[in-house]
């Protein structure tokens, strides 16, 4: 496992029109499962210590994500041979046992995470409705225990972007194990 940071994105880089699969094999276009207001885009899979430990608070913030108007979808780049811990079958499985009530799709070309220029899971971009990226950054100030958190931030953001108001600044990067990419 190797220790990663996300990168720089620039505000306002637009949401690409770009498919992935549901845990069924059926294609859903990114941009179809935009919310009235956003749509936060989660990178992440099932086996990386960094996204396992901000998983019960991705499910719980796309709740209140969802109350404000912006959806949220869950990403697997690590559609990979050698990381079945991560494959289809162990989504379908998280999906049931962690309660995921939102899209987990599976991005088995990684063409999706290379044009987002994701680097780890997590990594989380969200999205105004106009398609416009407006946060790129961590969940919150510990991503290890949720009990040491000290500062939220995706959830701040999200509020400022209901209300109209500018992006939060610094935003500071996510870190977590690297994509699995294959070759």
């Amino acid at each position: 496992m190797a220790l990663v940071a996300s990168i720089h994105v620039d505000a306002g880089w637009q949401l690409p029109d770009m498919q992935l699969t549901d845990v069924e094999g059926k294609p859903v276009a990114l941009p179809s499962l935009m919310g009235e207001k956003g749509l936060l885009v989660a990178f992440t899979c099932n086996h990386c210590p960094y996204a396992i430990a901000v998983w019960p608070r991705l499910i719980r913030h796309a709740a209140t994500l969802k109350a404000m108007g912006i959806a949220t979808v869950a990403v697997n780049p690590n559609i990979h041979p050698d990381y079945p811990e991560d494959g289809v079958d162990a989504m379908r499985e998280k999906i049931a046992e962690w309660g995921i009530d939102f899209p987990y799709l599976a991005d088995t070309t990684q063409d999706v995470a290379r044009a987002f220029e994701a680097q780890c899971t997590p990594d989380l971009y969200l999205f105004a409705a106009d398609g416009g990226l407006y946060y790129h950054g961590r969940i919150d100030d510990y991503w290890k225990d949720e009990a040491k958190v000290t500062r939220q931030e995706l959830l701040p953001a999200a509020e400022a972007l209901v209300a109209g108001e500018p992006a939060p600044q610094p935003q500071h990067p996510t870190i977590g194990c690297s994509i699995k990419w294959r070759e």
